[in-house]
């Protein structure tokens, strides 16, 4: 039975893929800031094992991959714990941007760090890297956002290259937008002191969002549930087969992202082999 780590696992896609890996017949340990919150005690009554911990400390970290891996070697590391923003992106300041950085990109990094030495002994492991289309395209107000997704994507980029030797997969998953309580803690600027310039601009944020909301609403092909199958579904694909990125939406900007990752796909694989690299972007089975 293969062992599952989910980061932020008690809310959004996280408790959806814990659900729905355990039913499939995973062991799963989730990773949560709350283990006290209705929604962790939910998932322990389903037999889903949750460990304390906060991304943005690394000595937390630690700690929590210390406890998981004295139980379990990790077959499996889903990197799932994020915060959106929504704001104009000159009204965050430095240490907004940090805090956005620092679970959406650095946590992954500390929580890599003590996950992937176990992962290279063996030889074996399969990392999913939870990003969203705005990692490959950007929109107006997640301007910190964009930012984080589009390093974590890179972060995913250079340890596929790295790590193929050792025969571990390095997977990016990218949903659109969908109706879970993500949107309901999105990070506002800190700075309120809006600039007289950008006065109209500034409303269209919460409006955008509004507008968003109503479509989601009016879409029901457009439910979470969908990317939690399609990670289950990308994990039961044989090693070496899994697509490298796959997007989950239903509103039509997967259509234009897939079009987007196939082209880099291409120019990926002309450049690499210019240099004679290609081979780094094989997995050893």
């Amino acid at each position: 039975m293969s062992h599952v780590l989910i980061t932020g696992a008690t809310g959004g896609f996280g408790a959806l893929t814990a659900k729905a890996l355990k039913s499939a017949g995973y062991s799963v340990t989730g990773t949560t800031r709350k283990p006290d919150s209705p929604e962790a005690k939910e998932l322990e009554s389903l037999g889903i094992q949750l460990v304390a911990m906060d991304i943005q400390d690394s000595a937390s970290v630690t700690r929590a991959m210390k406890q998981v891996l004295d139980r379990s070697q990790v077959d499996v590391l889903i990197h799932n714990a994020g915060v959106g923003v929504l704001g104009l992106q000159e009204m965050f300041s430095p240490e907004d941007y940090q805090k956005v950085f620092d679970i959406n990109v650095f946590g992954v990094q500390r929580v890599n760090r003590e996950i992937f030495p176990g992962m290279r002994a063996r030889r074996s492991g399969t990392v999913l890297y939870i990003s969203s289309l705005l990692g490959r395209i950007t929109l107006p107000f997640y301007g910190p956002y964009n930012a984080s997704k589009w390093a974590l994507e890179a972060m995913a980029e250079n340890y596929r290259t790295e790590m193929g030797s050792f025969g571990i997969e390095h997977c990016i998953v990218e949903p659109g937008g969908f109706p879970t309580a993500f949107a309901q803690n999105l990070l506002r600027p800190t700075d309120k002191n809006v600039p007289q310039d950008y006065a109209g601009l500034h409303a269209g944020a919460d409006q955008m969002l509004a507008g968003f909301e109503q479509a989601l609403a009016s879409n029901t092909e457009q439910r979470p549930e969908k990317v939690a199958d399609a990670i289950a579904q990308l994990l039961a694909t044989p090693k070496g087969s899994k697509p490298f990125r796959t997007t989950v939406d239903f509103m039509g900007m997967g259509t234009y992202v897939n079009a987007y990752n196939d082209h880099l796909h291409q120019m990926t694989l002309g450049i690499y082999t210019a240099f004679g690299n290609q081979g780094m972007l094989e997995l050893a089975k």
